[in-house]
């Protein structure tokens, strides 16, 4: 007989992750971290509501591949060629600092022998989980306070694009490292064709615009555009040992530059929001099992959030320093970049599947994307406000007074 408990199941994720991700938003937190929160509730580290399934693993996992998709169109390329060369250091420095603090603190911590490729490998992921880089909440922070077009905020958003780029370039790296069967040589060959494969659809898609945009019957293209998206998808992951989110990732940024793509965000972040970002979010909740968190674990999850926090702001400040940005925009940039959000959920999923993270290393990770998250928007708002503060000073002390007749 068919087991219908699966739609319970749905049923207490969509309304667990809509409740408290609502609840977080009220006191100015992203809905992402009441969404994590909710899994872990409704999970088998507290009420054990709900089980972790192989159905709500391949659902969640479609919806990780609609988060990269809607990712990749919500890429301003235009913005990324005109100031490309100070965002591309500012990202390069952004990755590059916090992938060695996560790789070396793990090595340090549990010891680990280089000469075990599988660990290795392992203390890799976990730096790669550090590079990854979510500025929604920022930019949220930075448009109440009116630097949204600052000279800071285009620097964090086109850095946090690239960012993304790069990070999406490392994982694929690493995931095709996961095949000890394929040489180094191997694996950057395949990619680099991979990714020209890539840019050859990009260009065929190109001539094809003209059919999307001008078509009266819009509804059907987003269908098609999204299996596009799925075929990619698989083909990536199964016949060229690239990443799911890869290919999606890419084909959003392939369907940015045309017109329809405001009909197709819209369309597909009905579907995202719906129902498959929060069952992806509740998954990665509901793989979290504080009831085994021990010590060591304890000690290692504030070790890997700090050196999140401290890394992005050294990195991507060093980067803005060497991009001519003052002290406190350096600083600001670095604060702005610290929020590890869905793109580090997303990270960890796949090393998950791919066994580069260990089941217990979800509640640091979760850990280190609640904290970060929450941190970046609260730091961002007291040094800008203080630097709004002292420039309005500034400007009462140089006022000059009359002098009288």
């Amino acid at each position: 007989m068919l087991d219908y408990s699966y739609l319970l199941s749905i049923a207490i994720i969509l309304l667990s992750t809509k409740i408290l991700g609502g609840l977080t938003e009220k006191i100015n937190l992203p809905q992402v971290v009441g969404a994590l929160i909710a899994g872990v509730i409704i999970g088998p580290s507290m009420l054990n509501l709900v089980s972790n399934t192989t159905f709500l693993d391949e659902v969640a996992q479609i919806g990780v591949i609609i988060l990269m998709f809607m990712a990749g169109l919500d890429t301003d390329l235009g913005e990324i060629k005109r100031k490309g060369s100070s965002y591309l250091v500012i990202a390069l420095f952004g990755v590059l600092i916090p992938l060695i603090g996560g790789f070396l603190s793990y090595m340090w911590y549990f010891q680990i022998n280089p000469g075990v490729e599988q660990d290795l490998l392992k203390a890799l992921f976990v730096g790669v989980v550090l590079t990854a880089t979510s500025v929604s909440i920022t930019i949220e922070a930075l448009r109440e306070l009116g630097y949204a077009n600052s000279r800071i905020g285009n620097a964090i958003l086109g850095a946090a694009i690239i960012d993304d780029v790069i990070g999406i370039i490392i994982l694929t790296i690493i995931t095709s490292f996961r095949d000890t069967n394929i040489s180094i040589s191997t694996v950057l060959i395949k990619i680099a064709l991979y990714f020209v494969c890539m840019a050859i659809l990009g260009i065929v898609t190109v001539f094809g615009a003209r059919f999307l945009d001008v078509k009266t019957d819009r509804r059907r293209i987003t269908i098609y555009v999204f299996a596009a998206v799925l075929i990619v998808a698989y083909i990536s992951e199964v016949y060229v040992g690239i990443a799911d989110i890869t290919g999606a990732y890419l084909m959003g940024m392939i369907f940015s530059r045309f017109s329809i793509r405001n009909y197709i965000v819209k369309k597909v972040n009905i579907l995202s929001y719906l129902f498959f970002a929060p069952i992806f979010f509740a998954s990665i909740g509901l793989k979290t099992k504080f009831d085994s968190f021990t010590t060591e674990m304890a000690i290692f999850a504030a070790i890997l959030i700090a050196v999140a926090i401290l890394t992005k702001i050294v990195g991507a400040g060093i980067g803005a320093r060497l991009c001519k940005f003052n002290r406190h925009e350096s600083l600001n940039i670095g604060i702005g970049m610290v929020s590890r959000g869905e793109v580090a959920l997303i990270v960890a999923q796949k090393g998950y599947k791919l066994g580069l993270i260990d089941a217990d290393m979800f509640s640091p990770i979760i850990l280190m994307v609640v904290v970060t998250t929450i941190f970046t928007p609260i730091l961002l708002k007291k040094t800008l406000a203080r630097k709004s503060e002292a420039s309005e000073n500034e400007e009462i002390g140089n006022i000059e007074v009359a002098p009288e007749n």
